[in-house]
């Protein structure tokens, strides 16, 4: 299972909101939504939350075998 506990750690330290991403970046809160209960997202938006907080994809998901 791929899980987005680090998301949020790597959002606090960059200093990017949930607000802001949505404000700013047209993240809906449905895609959040989905990152928070570590549903499916697509490539497309974890390469633009790579994008906006300059990290790698192991600062945002990591896989936990079930």
């Amino acid at each position: 299972m791929i899980i987005y506990d680090k998301l949020w750690e790597t959002m606090k330290e960059k200093g990017i909101s949930q607000y802001k991403l949505i404000k700013d970046y047209g993240f809906s809160t449905g895609q959040l939504d989905r990152l928070r209960k570590n549903g499916n997202v697509n490539a497309y938006t974890l390469n633009s939350l790579c994008e906006i907080l300059n990290c790698d994809l192991s600062d945002i998901a990591e896989y936990k075998p079930e």
